[in-house]
C-alpha cells in the first residue's frame, strides 16, 4: 500500500484547559487537495502549524511525506510550503530580491537562484512586477508573492492558510486558479478557509473542524451524496409550463413539484437515480426541453446540514 503524505494520528494541541485540537486523525495522498473548512478559531491553523513543525502537538503524532514531526522536522521543512494566513514583506525589498532571500535561506545554489525566482514569479503572474519593491504591491499581488515564496524549494506539500482572506473577488478567483494549476503539476495541498464557496471547485477532499474536532473528512463527492437523500431536477420547457408540471407531478418517480421564475423544480422519490424515462414522457407529450439536470448540492449547504446541532 503506497504510503499517506500527510497522517496525523490523534492529534491534540491544549492551551491550559483550552482543547485548540482534539484528537485529529487525517490521511491525504499524493495529489490530493484536501479542503480545510471552519470557523475562526475552530483550529484550523494550529492544526497546519503542527505539520508545518512549527508547533508542537500536546499529545498525538504526525507524518509528512513518512517523516515525524517530532523525529525529523528538519527533513519535513524542506519537503513541505507553509504559506501563512498574514505575513509582512521587507519594505527595502524588491520582489525578485525578496525571493532570492528565501532562496538563499532553503540553500538553493546561487547560479540558480534567478532561474527559479524567474519562474516562480512567472506561475504566480507576477513576472510584471519583478523589479517593484515588495511594499507597493496591492493585498492580492502580495498573496501571490507569498505563494511564490513558498515556492521557490519546489515542496511536495503545500499548507495555505485562508490564501484568499481580505481579498477582493477578482484576487479570490486568481488565488483559486493557481492552486489548481498546483493541483494540476501533482502537489498535495491542504488549503483552509471559512469562506465555503470557494474551496467547492478545487477540492476533491473536505474537513469540518468544529471547536478543534473534525467532524467530518471524506471525499467532496462522499459528502454531498451522504446530505442528498434524494436526487433535485431543474426542468424547462418550451411552452406550457403548468401542463408540464402536472406532467411530471403524475410520475410515480417524483415526491414533489414546484415552480418559479426558474422553470420546474422536481424532487425524485427517495433512491431515485435513474431519470431518463422522466425526459423521454415529456418530448412524447409534445413538450420542448430547454433544460433536464440535476441540482447539484454546493459545499455551503453541504456545510450548513454536516454542522447543524454542532456549531456555536
Amino acid at each position: 500500500m503506497a504510503q499517506h503524505v500527510i497522517r496525523a494520528v490523534g492529534l491534540n494541541k491544549k492551551y491550559g484547559t483550552f482543547h485548540a485540537v482534539k484528537s485529529l486523525d487525517l490521511e491525504l495522498d499524493e495529489g490530493d487537495v484536501f479542503g480545510f473548512i471552519g470557523p475562526n478559531g475552530a483550529g484550523k491553523t494550529t492544526t497546519m502549524r503542527m505539520l508545518a513543525t512549527l508547533l508542537d502537538p500536546t499529545s498525538g503524532e504526525a507524518y509528512v511525506c513518512g517523516h515525524s514531526i517530532y523525529q525529523r522536522p528538519r527533513e519535513i521543512r524542506r519537503l513541505v510550503g507553509y504559506m501563512p494566513d498574514f505575513f509582512g514583506v521587507y519594505d527595502d525589498m524588491k520582489v525578485i530580491e525578496y525571493l532570492e532571500f528565501f532562496a538563499a535561506t532553503y540553500r538553493i545554489a546561487p547560479e540558480k537562484r534567478i532561474d527559479i525566482c524567474e519562474r516562480v514569479l512567472d506561475l504566480v503572474d507576477l513576472m510584471f512586477k519583478r523589479d517593484n519593491l515588495a511594499n507597493t504591491l496591492s493585498r492580492g499581488q502580495t498573496q501571490r508573492l507569498g505563494l511564490a515564496r513558498v515556492l521557490v524549494h519546489d515542496p511536495q506539500v503545500l499548507l495555505l492558510d485562508e490564501p484568499a482572506s481580505g481579498l477582493d473577488p477578482r484576487a479570490r478567483i486568481k488565488i483559486r486558479e493557481l492552486i489548481k494549476r498546483l493541483r494540476d503539476m501533482g502537489k498535495t495541498i491542504m488549503v483552509s478557509s471559512h469562506i465555503l464557496p470557494e474551496l467547492a471547485d478545487i477540492c476533491n477532499k473536505v474537513g469540518i473542524i468544529e471547536r478543534g474536532e473534525l467532524i467530518v473528512n471524506e471525499r467532496v463527492s462522499e459528502v454531498m451524496q451522504r446530505i442528498r437523500s434524494a436526487a433535485v431536477l431543474r426542468i424547462s420547457v418550451r411552452n406550457d409550463l403548468q401542463r408540464a408540471a402536472q406532467l411530471i407531478e403524475a410520475s410515480p418517480m417524483v415526491d414533489r413539484v414546484e415552480t418559479d421564475h426558474d422553470g420546474i423544480k422536481a424532487t425524485l422519490v427517495a433512491g431515485e437515480e435513474d431519470y431518463s424515462a422522466l425526459a423521454k414522457q415529456l418530448v412524447d407529450a409534445g413538450f420542448a426541453l430547454q433544460r433536464f439536470q440535476e441540482e447539484e448540492m454546493n459545499l455551503e449547504t453541504a456545510f450548513m446540514h454536516l454542522t447543524e446541532g454542532v456549531s456555536a
